[in-house]
């Protein structure tokens, strides 16, 4: 169903592991070994397009950090070509530089990492204040027409680090722009991993995850994006500083009410290192900022693991905005996680509505699976 990168992750628990004691764990592959750290995507001797710059850790490419980089483009059309290495530093790419591609040069998410480690409780080094949910973003993306293909997203901050910050929000990606497509890419992390969000309440951003692979336990897909999740494994992670369960929330969509499309999630697998029945599928997220929202979900096509509720897969964020009165749905899903015990607690698409549940549907003319990985 999936590439073998999503079927056999690099867990963030993994990656962590490995990184603070081998450097080997993170190195190139044989192929992008000695002279080719940017495999056939070129090199600064040979580039693809003028408009394509090169970013290494040891300095072999145009920067070394992918910040740099970003910083070095203006206008439309760059992309980036990133060679392996772990990239430890906080990424923005603003609304101007749009139609941009991000590339991981060995073409496995797994060898180039863009990781940090804030939270939305962590203190501003100015004294400011705390970053908040949306500053803890170790990349923010707000660029329309943005692409990005074999990265990992990554926060690795971790609430046992830090047992004096109750803000335990930690985002690896945030992505505002509309037409953001995510081809074989991984994002890591506890709370709030991947946001999949627009620019503002009146945008229907629309973003497309295409063999992704995303972890965590609260809400760690969220957002209020039109977005598609086709291909993509999600897992929840086990979690030692709770006595029951749940332990987390798959989805947390805050669908604005006037957008009929929220997130749809087709032909996936949701499975799970927690104890049995641990996880909810999903709760509804109505923003105090925009308490009109209706989060909408439909799971179609999907293997669920045992480690989501199949007696009770939804629950409530707010009993003011209960899930029943959302737009949830799921259909013809499969695994132990699916089965209908009970269901009221399990609406289903007739085969009709589900005609309309589909990525054309969802993303209209823009078609990013026709896009060459």
């Amino acid at each position: 169903m999936s590439s073998p990168h999503v079927q056999l992750p690099l867990s963030r628990r993994g990656f962590l592991l490995a990184s603070t004691g081998a450097a080997a764990a993170l190195a190139p592959t044989p192929a992008l070994a000695g002279s080719r750290p940017f495999g056939r995507f070129g090199s600064p001797a040979r580039r693809l397009t003028p408009n394509t710059l090169y970013v290494d850790t040891q300095g072999r490419g145009d920067h070394t950090t992918v910040q740099a980089a970003v910083n070095a483009t203006t206008g439309s059309g760059w992309t980036l070509v990133i060679a392996p290495g772990t990239y430890r530093e906080t990424v923005s790419l603003d609304a101007t530089r749009t139609e941009a591609t991000w590339i991981g040069a060995s073409e496995d998410p797994r060898d180039v990492v863009i990781v940090y480690d804030n939270a939305a409780g962590t203190p501003k080094p100015d004294g400011s204040g705390t970053y908040g949910t949306t500053g803890s973003a170790t990349t923010t993306l707000r660029a329309d027409g943005f692409t990005a293909r074999w990265i990992t997203f990554a926060n690795d901050w971790l609430r046992a680090d830090h047992p004096d910050i109750s803000g335990t929000q930690a985002v690896a990606l945030k992505v505002m722009g509309d037409r953001s497509a995510f081809h074989h890419c991984r994002f890591l992390g506890h709370q709030d991993t991947l946001y999949a969000d627009s620019l503002a309440l009146t945008v229907f951003a629309r973003q497309y995850f295409s063999h992704c692979y995303a972890e965590g336990d609260v809400d760690f897909v969220f957002g209020r994006a039109t977005a598609v999740y086709e291909h993509c494994h999600f897992r929840t992670l086990d979690r030692t500083d709770l006595a029951a369960a749940p332990y987390g929330f798959v989805f947390a969509p805050s669908t604005a009410g006037a957008n009929p499309l929220g997130y749809l999630v087709s032909r996936g697998r949701i499975s799970s290192e927690a104890p049995d029945a641990a996880y909810k599928l999903a709760r509804p997220w109505v923003p105090s900022s925009d308490t009109t929202a209706r989060p909408s979900l439909v799971v179609r096509n999907t293997w669920m693991g045992a480690g989501i509720d199949a007696v009770a897969p939804y629950t409530n964020m707010s009993n003011s905005y209960p899930w029943q009165n959302q737009r949830f749905a799921e259909y013809r899903n499969s695994g132990p996680g699916a089965e209908i015990t009970v269901p009221e607690n399990r609406p289903q698409l007739t085969d009709e509505q589900a005609e309309s549940a589909t990525r054309e549907a969802y993303l209209g003319d823009w078609q990013p699976w026709k896009e060459a990985c």
